[in-house]
């Protein structure tokens, strides 16, 4: 049985203003750890995921991805009373994530500055489009803006043809996650200094720091990278492949597994040729090379070629949906899909903690909440007394599901 009591970040009291998917999944990676994460939403609709299709009985499923181990308290920060009550949870808090275009919470009073003043242990997390600094500080970016404008969809999609959008929010997961890592370190550093800190990236850091070689390689070359299809602009072959019921991704990363991969199709003579001898050679004759293969890729079956490059210790997968990961022994074997009950949409499959810790695993103590299902209880523990709740809940300054509290 799991100590809850011996998770790494026991103890630690998160104030989660994120909406979307950057900030939530921020705290998501914290909550999962131990943390007590306090999700604010503002009144209304809440979170705007929560109005973002497919529903499970009502529920956005959107939503539901990336807000477990979460308590929720509608208030509306638009008022000043709603603000007072923000500043009086800031002082016993440990961390405020929000990622809000930079600006709005010190028009509200409620920035890095004003909240290092009530508690100088706090840590606060802003998650911006552009960062806090530079001439694009006060712009707003969206996931897809910056796939574009972050040079991501211009390497993605095939080489004839237009910009293509990644299958997921990538430039959005990024950022949640580093702001999940800088909130650890700071987190980390407080014990040294005593002090919090701010912790702020962008959508735009994260995206720039993903393009990774591409921008070695441009620096030293000065070729502009471009769009590789399922290819790699570095290694061939490494790439997706059509069998003769679906695809297949072949990974022949160094000579050696190309030589097997190529004995394992019965395409020795080409290991020979001076043309496709070395990774170098492969890379300059790729258009050559990438046909030959492709034809003979369409001989057999999926099933047939995994079987055959596993005997030969070649890595080649199946191009799988998402139902058949789901489906996987091995992602199951390593509890990746995880069932959480819903307050009142019933169960949902969600994505399971990607880190094992061995001796302080992460827990799923709540499902997603209902919009204010928590507001009481939240206002109870940081002291409001019962008269003060009703006057808030009178002037509609906090709320929760169908009623005032």
């Amino acid at each position: 049985m799991i100590d809850v009591a011996r998770q790494p970040l026991q103890g630690v009291k998160v104030l989660d203003l994120g909406r979307a998917l950057a900030g939530p999944l921020c705290s998501l990676m914290l909550g999962d750890l131990g943390a007590d994460i306090i999700k604010i939403e503002p009144p209304g609709l809440g979170d705007d995921s929560r109005a973002w299709p497919p529903f499970q009985n009502g529920e956005s499923t959107y939503f539901v991805s990336a807000n477990r181990n979460k308590r929720s308290i509608v208030l509306d920060l638009g008022k000043e009373e709603g603000r007072d009550v923000f500043r009086k949870m800031v002082t016993s808090a440990d961390v405020v994530v929000e990622n809000y275009r930079h600006g709005v919470m010190d028009r509200w009073g409620i920035g890095y500055e004003a909240l290092r003043a009530i508690n100088p242990k706090l840590i606060y997390c802003a998650i911006t489009g552009f960062g806090r600094s530079g001439p694009y500080a006060t712009k707003p970016a969206t996931d897809i803006y910056m796939q574009a404008f972050g040079g991501l969809m211009s390497v993605t999609g095939e080489v004839d043809g237009g910009p293509v959008r990644t299958g997921v929010s990538i430039c959005d997961l990024t950022a949640g996650m580093f702001a999940s890592l800088g909130i650890m370190a700071a987190l980390q550093a407080r014990n040294i200094t005593g002090t919090g800190q701010l912790v702020d990236t962008s959508l735009l850091d994260g995206q720039v720091a993903y393009l990774s070689y591409l921008l070695t390689a441009f620096g030293a070359t000065n070729d502009v990278p471009g769009k590789s299809g399922s290819g790699h602009p570095s290694v061939v072959p490494y790439q997706a492949f059509e069998a003769s019921d679906g695809w297949v991704s072949l990974a022949a990363f160094n000579d050696r597994i190309w030589q097997r991969a190529a004995k394992a199709m019965g395409l020795e003579n080409l290991i020979s040729n001076p043309l496709y001898a070395t990774n170098v050679d492969r890379v300059k004759n790729r258009g050559t090379l990438i046909p030959i293969m492709q034809e003979c890729f369409l001989t057999k079956s999926v099933q047939e070629w995994v079987t055959i490059m596993e005997k030969n210790d070649v890595p080649l997968a199946p191009v799988n949906t998402v139902e058949e990961v789901m489906k996987h022994p091995q992602v199951r074997h390593r509890e990746m899909i995880q069932e959480i009950e819903h307050p009142y949409a019933g169960t949902f499959s969600v994505f399971g903690f990607p880190m094992k810790l061995s001796d302080t695993p992460c827990t799923y103590r709540y499902p997603p909440p209902a919009l204010g299902q928590h507001s009481e209880e939240i206002l109870e523990e940081f002291g409001f007394s019962d008269q003060e709740i009703e006057e808030l809940g009178r002037k509609a300054v906090v709320s929760a599901p169908g009623k005032q509290v």
